[in-house]
């Protein structure tokens, strides 16, 4: 019994180090490499200077460290004049220093455009979110950061998502078809693609996704 009740502490002993270990090693890769950290900023400092101007700045760094971006880290910069947030970071695959300013610009641009009609017809609690799929869209598309175009020039197509704070309305895509035909004819967009998901006040799933391509 004593021999049995020793082997059972000594495994529960191996199984509350391998937690702890396994607890440290979480804790440190949350934790961002400062050197990386203070490298990014350097580099985004160098690119700001090159691509941009001084209504520009740095005002923070990001560690992703649940890959949730293309990047592991990035620093954070504002246009002091429009308050737009943007990344510049390194990117592995084109092994030079890229940013996201044209493609969160149109995010933001595109959101204001459609918000009013939006909370109009679904109410001023609905979430709106516009996502750009390629981050990298105004250097492929050679736009000058300083003179940037509207998406309304380009053959771009957004993902739009719209969650509603209720159940679904057989109006719904009535009035998603309204707000594409007005979209299109006005010369605002030409395609894109809209999600729409139904959600209660504790975020819990109404009613189906469903989505609507253009």
């Amino acid at each position: 019994m004593k021999i049995f009740l020793k082997i059972m502490l000594s495994i529960l002993g191996v199984i509350l180090i391998g937690i702890g270990i396994l607890v440290v090693l979480f804790l440190l890769e949350m934790k961002p490499d400062k050197d990386k950290e203070e490298k990014v900023r350097i580099q985004a400092e160098q690119y700001l200077k090159e691509h941009f101007n001084d209504n520009f700045e740095i005002y923070d760094t990001l560690y992703d460290n649940m890959g949730n971006f293309s990047f592991e880290y990035a620093a954070k910069v504002r246009d002091k004049k429009s308050n737009i947030e943007f990344f510049v970071y390194y990117d592995d695959e084109t092994k030079q220093m890229v940013d996201t300013y044209i493609a969160d610009k149109w995010e933001k641009d595109l959101k204001s455009e459609i918000r009013p009609f939006v909370e109009e017809s679904f109410g001023e609690t609905t979430d709106l979110i516009v996502y750009f799929s390629n981050d990298n869209i105004g250097r492929e598309l050679a736009i000058d950061p300083l003179k940037p175009k509207s998406y309304k020039e380009f053959d771009v197509a957004p993902s739009i998502y719209i969650t509603v704070p209720r159940k679904k309305s057989d109006n719904d895509e009535k009035i998603l078809n309204e707000l594409i035909a007005s979209l299109k004819s006005e010369g605002k967009l030409k395609h894109g693609s809209f999600a729409m998901s139904y959600i209660d006040e504790k975020g819990a799933i109404l009613d189906d996704e469903w989505h609507k391509d253009f």
